[in-house]
């Protein structure tokens, strides 16, 4: 079965290399970017200017390979990439939570920006605690991890 995505717009970052990124959006409090829509998709942003918050599903576009098991930015052991949220996976997809800050016309303009500059865009979706927010029980291998999320920045391990 084949699947195809095509972008519905393109994010556009400070960033212009792997190197140094915050490694989640959690860690990127205040970094701005803006995300230009398609005109085509631009009747689809109706009402989204509510939301406070927002999900970027994105191609990882730098990602060319991926590995089963990967050593992630917060520890220093291998684990399964399904257990992580490493670049390079075998369906590169990404996903981030950012806040909306305003929409103009095709324009969104936003913070909290983990990706790169140029990064396809593939989908939005609203952010809302009614239906995303869960308390969790357990959080893997995460849970034996100091929390320095705001403190590490992307390295050159996944280019």
């Amino acid at each position: 079965m084949l699947i195809k995505y095509r972008p519905i717009g393109i994010i556009k970052t400070t960033f212009t290399t792997i190197e140094g990124m915050p490694i989640q959006s959690k860690a990127a409090q205040g970094v701005k970017g803006t995300v230009e829509v398609k005109r085509r998709f631009v009747e689809g942003l109706k009402d989204l200017e509510g939301f406070s918050h927002i999900y970027l599903i994105f191609h990882l576009h730098k990602s060319k390979r991926f590995n089963l098991q990967v050593i992630p930015f917060l520890d220093t052991k291998p684990h399964g990439v399904f257990a992580t949220r490493a670049p390079r996976r075998p369906n590169p997809v990404g996903i981030s939570v950012v806040r909306l800050l305003n929409i103009r016309d095709n324009i969104l303009e936003i913070e909290n920006v983990d990706m790169l500059d140029g990064t396809p865009l593939l989908d939005i979706k609203p952010y809302t605690s009614k239906f995303d927010r869960f308390d969790t029980e357990k959080e893997g291998w995460l849970d034996e991890v100091p929390g320095k999320v705001n403190e590490i920045k992307s390295d050159t391990r996944f280019n």
